[in-house]
């Protein structure tokens, strides 16, 4: 599907045999005029939505040429990529409008310290002089030995200690970054004192994930909600530091912080200070989080302080060279039939989400090997049907802010047989709904489907299912069966279906795993079967 030719990538794929004669070529291959991997996917799977549609009106026409047809599908290129180059211009001008508001705060806020520290030396060098002049007048009055009177000395005592107030005052005034300067005097001089260098300013925490990882583009919608979710843990406990304050100390209190937060931290409605659920966990004895999930957080902040040292914001990492308790991790496994059969023949009674959204997401799970988040995320408009195969298609939802785990996750999977045949999940109905399981919520952190998550986990302990087994273990029972069959269906297939990156990279693979055909997709997912009392009834 994608070719890289001289320095642009180009759509390549291949017109079925059927309407060759009606469109009067065996492959359509167009330059999608971009040096970008990235934006290449994007446009990429575009045009194949596009040439499925001009396949689609092909077969329906005589199989006369047509020069229309391509002409359509030209101008249908065209505009996409004019639409899509537009708005990476305009995302490229509002990020410079904003550097440049983030610039001119800094420099007004400098123009007016720089302006108050210039007051406050003109007003200074006024008062010390005026002092030297005083000093000087009481200087000549005491070498010239004139005789005093006691009236005399107590006027002189008195200016003295006025003069002596004003120094003292200027003293307190003065900031702290200005050198003091000292007057000179009839006392013998005192030995100077070190004074400490000035401290360096330094930026915010939120202002340096806001610049380093935020606005990375290269950066995975993922992993920016992720590293949100990490900084705003941060600063709920200790606030927006300054990142030069954020010492080795300060990053192993954070270490304890997390090290205490219960499992079911972030997982409800209900929204609690940091340090009020940690209490309520001590008190009822909660599972806490394990090293892995400790790990992660101390792992993106320590990717952003990578930046930070390299630029001298901050003198070295205090997230990096800690270890974590991981010796309790749990090796996930897939499912038995005995298991499955088990979770298939107990009736769902909960409330949390309806019985066609409990059957339907575990029974495509087990006919797919799609992630939960996948499945949950997916809408009626993912339904597709490419060269007569009714498939889903995975992407990313830029309206939502959502998108797959890694780029490979975005892909086509055909819907195998037995899901169609279900009654009560209605995959090919048009409800008007727009997502396919419409009665699942959001959590606090964005996740889609937490009610089913947590319905499903808790069931799972009910029937006294072993902690090995998870809902994630439907992918390790999916690829176990495909990697189990015939020969003829290729790795590089099962890898596209489960969306992995390719085991085996060769440049060859690189170029061509997202034009494999849908048949042999669909010969992949048809592939899967189950014995009878394993499938979720409706």
């Amino acid at each position: 599907m994608l070719r890289l030719i001289g320095s642009h990538y180009h759509f390549r794929r291949a017109v079925p045999q059927a309407v060759q004669t009606c469109l009067g070529r065996t492959e359509i291959s167009l330059s999608l005029q971009t040096q970008s991997k990235l934006i290449a996917r994007e446009r990429a799977a575009a045009l194949y939505a596009a040439t499925g549609a001009l396949f689609e009106r092909a077969r329906m026409m005589d199989e006369k040429p047509d020069t229309d047809l391509m002409k359509d599908l030209l101008a249908v290129q065209a505009q996409m990529i004019r639409d899509q180059e537009e708005t990476l211009a305009l995302a490229e001008e509002c990020h410079a409008l904003d550097r440049k508001i983030r610039d001119a705060t800094h420099n007004m806020a400098l123009l007016e310290r720089i302006q108050s520290e210039n007051a406050f030396l003109d007003e200074s060098l006024r008062k010390i002089r005026e002092i030297g002049q005083r000093f000087d007048s009481l200087r000549q009055q005491l070498t010239t030995g004139v005789a005093l009177s006691e009236q005399e000395k107590k006027m002189l005592k008195a200016e003295a200690d006025r003069l002596s107030g004003m120094i003292v005052d200027i003293q307190s005034r003065q900031p702290a970054h200005i050198a003091q300067p000292v007057p000179q005097t009839m006392a013998p001089a005192a030995p100077e004192e070190r004074k400490p260098a000035p401290k360096i300013s330094s930026p915010l925490l939120s202002t340096m994930a806001e610049r380093f990882i935020y606005s990375d583009k290269a950066k995975s919608a993922d992993t920016i909600k992720a590293t949100q979710k990490t900084i705003g843990l941060f600063i709920e406990a200790f606030g927006d530091m300054p990142v030069r304050q954020i010492t080795g100390n300060v990053a192993g209190e954070f270490f304890d912080l997390l090290s205490s937060l219960p499992t079911t931290h972030g997982k409800g409605k209900t929204v609690l200070p940091l340090r009020v659920v940690i209490a309520q966990a001590q008190e009822r004895g909660l599972e806490t989080v394990g090293g892995k999930t400790v790990k992660n957080h101390f792992s993106r902040l320590s990717a952003l302080w990578g930046h930070l040292v390299k630029r001298d914001f901050a003198d070295k990492n205090p997230w990096a060279g800690w270890d974590f308790n991981v010796t309790k991790k749990i090796v996930r496994r897939g499912w038995t039939d005995g298991e499955l059969a088990l979770l298939a023949r107990t009736q769902w009674s909960g409330t949390a989400v309806s019985h066609r959204t409990w059957t339907g997401i575990i029974s495509i799970g087990m006919f797919t090997g799609m992630r939960l988040g996948e499945i949950c995320n997916l809408r009626r408009q993912d339904i597709e049907v490419i060269d007569g195969v009714s498939c889903f298609h995975v992407r990313p939802h830029p309206e939502d802010g959502w998108s797959p785990k890694t780029s490979a996750g975005t892909r086509i999977i055909p819907i195998h047989s037995s899901l169609l045949r279900m009654e009560g999940l209605n995959l090919l109905e048009d409800n008007g709904a727009k997502y396919l399981f419409p009665d699942l919520t959001v959590s606090t952190s964005g996740e889609r489907g937490d009610n089913f998550a947590r319905s499903f986990s808790k069931h799972k302990k009910r029937l006294g299912l072993p902690e090995a087994v998870t809902f994630h273990s439907f992918r390790h029972t999916v690829s176990t069966k495909l990697r189990n069959q015939e020969a003829h269906i290729r790795e590089l297939w099962i890898d596209t279906v489960l969306g992995h990156e390719a085991s085996h990279k060769s440049q060859g693979t690189m170029n061509y795993t997202s034009g494999i055909d849908v048949a042999n997709l669909q010969q992949v997912i048809e592939a899967l079967s189950y014995p009878p009392e394993c499938i979720m009834p409706f």
